[in-house]
């Protein structure tokens, strides 16, 4: 083959894929894929990976994936004391399911997605209203609710929209 036909053919490659219908790839937005263990807790491994397939179905720069090991977000079940998270907010924590609170008609995939917001850098907000994921156990036993709002949703796409930020040197918090 001449240098024209190698020309011709490589110039061919290059629009055909174009002119199929298909595009380039365009640059795929960061997610940062945050890793779970609810083995800690096995009276409720439905009701927390249902509380995070709310997560991940509210939001995109940021993936709550089950793992038995390596998880940098645990979950432990507790008999009193009220459901809490020890966390720094940047995807690493303890979450206590306390099954005195569940026994007591709270919900509890509620109770799990509403601790995982802590984890995702969402702060306690009891007054609220049921619609409020973050509201928690402020609207008493009757909300079921266990899906982030729109605003709750917003505000951890704004957390998460760069990745995972550099771990600082901070005191893991108690947050119920």
């Amino acid at each position: 083959m001449n240098g024209r036909v190698i020309g011709r053919i490589a110039a061919l490659l290059l629009v055909a894929p174009v002119g199929l219908g298909f595009a380039p790839a365009a640059s795929a937005a960061t997610v940062t894929t945050l890793y779970y263990s609810s083995s800690g807790a096995p009276d409720y491994l439905a009701q927390i990976d249902q509380g995070a397939a709310n997560w991940n179905a509210a939001v995109t720069d940021v993936k709550l994936v089950k793992r038995s090991t390596g998880a940098t977000i645990k979950f432990h079940e507790i008999h009193s004391g009220g459901s809490y998270t020890n966390t720094n907010g940047h995807g690493r924590g303890d979450i206590y399911l306390d099954t005195s609170q569940v026994a007591e008609g709270y919900d509890p995939t509620r109770i799990a997605a509403h601790e995982l917001g802590h984890n995702l850098g969402l702060p306690d907000h009891y007054t609220g209203p049921c619609t409020e994921l973050m509201s928690g156990h402020g609207p008493g036993t009757a909300c079921k609710n266990a899906k982030p709002d729109a605003t709750e949703a917003a505000k951890v796409q704004s957390l998460w929209v760069n990745g995972l930020v550099a771990a600082r040197t901070e005191a893991l918090a108690t947050v119920r």
